[in-house]
Parts: C-alpha cells; structure tokens; sequence
C-alpha cells in the first residue's frame, strides 16, 4: 500500500480516492469501466512523468496512462494501480514557417486542431476532437482527409518519450530509429509520450457534405459509394458511409430523428463546389436531408462527435473488396443496430496516401481497400450481451472478404491472435525486440500488447 506517500521529484498533483476531483480524474470515455485507482499522478512536466514512472515501478504498482480516456479498452485507468494523467501537458506550439507543431503528450486533437487553425496548417486527426492526440497517432491514427494526408503518424516527426526505467528520450529518424519505427502503429508499448512533433500541410479551404436516408435506402448508397470510390475519386474526398440513429439536427427531416439512418459523409479538402462535383453520384440519389457547406477544418474535426458516458464495445475488419454480398451484409446489420443509440456503423474507404506507406511501418493493414468499423454503444448493462454480439456478427459476416489484418485503434481487447494480426508475424516480431530493449518487463502492458522478447 502506498499510504500517503509522495514520489520523488513530483511537482504534479495527486490523487487518492476520497479526495474532491478523484471521481472525474478516474472516469473515462467507455462507461463499461469503472476502476479505482489507488493514485491518480496529474503530470505537469516530463519530469513529473518521470517520477512517477519510478515510483510505480519501484511500488510494484500497475501503470495506466492517461491522455484524452477516450480507448474503448479503458485502459487509461486500474484497478488499484498508478494513473500517470497527462492532461495537464496539453500545450501546441506552432512553428508556422516550418509547418511544425510540438504538441504536449496530454493534448486532444480539439486542441491540435484550433492552434493550426489560423494558419491553415493540418494533419490527420482523430474523427473525435476528444480523443488524445498521442494515443491515436501512436496506434496509427485514421482520419477524414488519410486518403490525401495519409495516417497521423505518417506526420510524425519525432516522439519524446520516458521509458520504463524513467529515462527521458527522444526518437526520431536520427535518434533511436528503431524505437521511431515501432512508434508508428506500435501504441503505448515503449513508454509515456510526452510531446509529439509532427509535420504539418497547408489546406487553406475544406467542406463537409453530410447526405441522409432512411436506413432503407442503405444498399443503393454503399454501392454508389463504393462505385464512385473504385471509379477514381480524387484523394481530396475523405468520408465515408456511416449507419447511426439520425440526430434532431436542422437538416434532418423530423420524420428521421431518432430513427435507423445511413448518411454518406464527405469530407473534402477544397472548395463546396468541388465537393458537390466529386460527390455527384450521392447527391443524385435525391437524399432526404442535405447539408453542404465550406468550413474549417477544426469545426469539421468536431461536428461528429462520439458522446461520452455510454457503454462501448467496437472492432473492426479491413477488407480487400466490398462487392454487393459484402455491401448487402452490412446493411442488414445495420438494421440490428441498438436504437435509439449512439451506435453506428461505419464503411470507410482507405487507398491513396494511406496504401503508398504500406510496407514502410508496422502496419499491414494500409494495403487494405476498405475498412469496415462496427461502434456499439449502449446506456444500460442488460444491452452487453446484445450490443457485443452485433459488433462480432458484423465481423463474422464480412469473414469472406476480409483481409486478416486489423487496425488496433479500431478495436477492444481481442486477443494476441488479433494484437499480431494488427501489425504482421513479422513486423510484431520486430516489434517484440523493441519492446524487449525498452520495457523488457512489459510495465506499460494496459494497450494492444507487444510482448517483450529477447533478440535472437
């Protein structure tokens, strides 16, 4: 037990249940977890997160760490252990003449997004503004402009790290290039992020186009959507095709909120015009609620918005193809969904800048054409069951097509046999030396883990 001791060196604040802010500080985004730690350690330096670090290990506690809570896996919070909470270093620094930001390992993508806002300078955030900025871009980190940007990570520049044994290190492609290399899909494996620095893209106009029908109409929107994809679309059309309860938005028919809906998402990385014109084939299936309009990136970042406080469970399939048995499926599924519920179903396309990295970081999954991404999301426990088994049917039903790899942002705990299929035999045996060198005891374990292993 570690009383009320305090550790060394820690100029952050600590909390221990009983204390005012416990409750909020230990409550993250997926309500299926309600854990209690015995100290929650708010860092407001690399140095506080060193300290930390050392104190849990030299305490035998087990370490969580804490950015934006939003992992479906709950694993920014334990039972019992050490939180290393890094909301507090949230700080974004723009370099607008480089296209540079230095982006503190606690900041959400919200915070990324406004800083670059003024000067027009993106990257490939997550589709929840809530959502951290390291734990995405460290898991990959897909987003609505990837087909143009490529995956978060593919902007990232150098990572400053604190490792097991509490030392402060920087990887980069000079640096510890192998640890750089492992940090592009490796997730929270190696150690506590403490700033990211990534290269940043001018985008001076983006437009957002969300299209809605009834739940009905969903195999003739996927088709148009798939067709349009594989016909040619310019890479400056990210989205996608989402299944979801429709919101009492303005304009969405009032005949449809609350109700099953599919919405065919663009996201566009231009001019309105633009985006109506690549879009034209949804568009011509006469939605019964549009709305089109040029907006800045950082208010597209945070229109679709995955509302905390429900009960998740997600996964995910890539998949080669989406031919009309594939496209029936989903839809047939979706019609299964919990609503009225925050669940959705989503149809996302990947190739362009995401495809042209495949082969260069752990990650086998960018080859994929598609990735196909069931979200439950609940309010009641007695829906478990119901909402866990929707999620894996969806899966199940897509067996036929898909291409074996994964996506470990996409999905819960599923097994090593799924931790592996996310990065390759291959690539995670490489992945295994990394984390052998530098968390050889496994202490930072609460993600999709690698386990350590000894080179050979």
């Amino acid at each position: 037990m570690v009383g009320r001791s305090r550790p060394p060196g820690f100029g952050g604040v600590l909390l221990r249940g009983g204390d005012p802010a416990y409750d909020e500080a230990r409550t993250v985004f997926n309500a299926m977890f309600d854990r209690k730690p015995a100290l929650i350690a708010q860092c407001e330096s690399a140095a506080d997160v060193q300290a930390a670090v050392r104190y849990g290990v030299a305490h035998e506690l087990e370490l969580a760490v804490r950015g934006g809570g939003h992992g479906v896996t709950g694993a920014a919070v334990t039972d019992g252990g050490l939180v290393i909470d890094l909301r507090r270093l949230n700080s974004v620094q723009i370099d607008p003449f480089a296209g540079i930001a230095r982006v503190g390992g606690g900041a959400l993508w919200r915070d990324l997004d406004r800083a670059g806002a003024q000067y027009c300078l993106v990257t490939t955030g997550a589709r929840a503004p809530g959502t951290g900025v390291a734990g995405v871009t460290l898991g990959g980190g897909s987003g609505w402009l990837e087909r143009k940007l490529g995956l978060a990570s593919d902007a990232l520049l150098s990572v400053e790290l604190v490792t097991a044994d509490g030392r402060l290190i920087i990887a980069d492609s000079t640096k510890n290039p192998e640890l750089f290399w492992a940090l592009h899909g490796g997730g929270g494996n190696f150690g506590v992020a403490t700033a990211l620095t990534f290269r940043l893209t001018q985008v001076v106009t983006t437009s957002l186009a969300l299209l809605v029908w009834p739940v009905a109409a969903g195999p003739t929107v996927l088709r148009s959507y798939r067709d349009l994809i594989e016909g040619g679309a310019p890479e400056e059309l990210g989205g996608g095709v989402i299944f979801v309860t429709a919101p009492a938005a303005d304009f969405v028919p009032s005949g449809l909120w609350g109700r099953p809906v599919v919405v065919a998402v663009a996201v566009y990385a231009g001019e309105v015009a633009e985006a109506r014109e690549a879009f034209g084939p949804l568009f011509a299936l006469a939605p019964e609620g549009s709305f089109a309009a040029e907006m800045p990136y950082a208010d597209i970042q945070a229109a679709l918005v995955d509302p905390a406080g429900y009960r998740n469970y997600w996964s995910a399939e890539q998949l080669s193809a989406l031919p009309d048995p594939a496209v029936l499926a989903l839809c047939d599924r979706a019609r299964e969904m919990i609503t009225p519920s925050p669940s959705r179903q989503l149809v996302l396309p990947w190739g362009g800048a995401v495809r042209r990295k495949a082969g260069v970081w752990p990650q086998p999954h960018r080859s994929a054409a598609w990735v196909a991404h069931p979200a439950g999301a609940w309010s009641e426990p007695c829906d478990d069951m119901r909402g866990i088994r929707w999620v894996r049917d969806v899966c199940a039903d897509l067996e036929p097509w898909a291409t074996g790899d994964v996506f470990p942002n996409f999905i819960g705990n599923e097994g090593e046999c799924r931790v592996i299929a996310g990065f390759g035999a291959e690539n995670y045996d490489r992945l295994a030396r990394v984390k052998c060198e530098y968390d050889p005891e496994n202490v930072f374990h609460l993600n999709q883990n690698i386990e350590p292993a000894w080179r050979g």
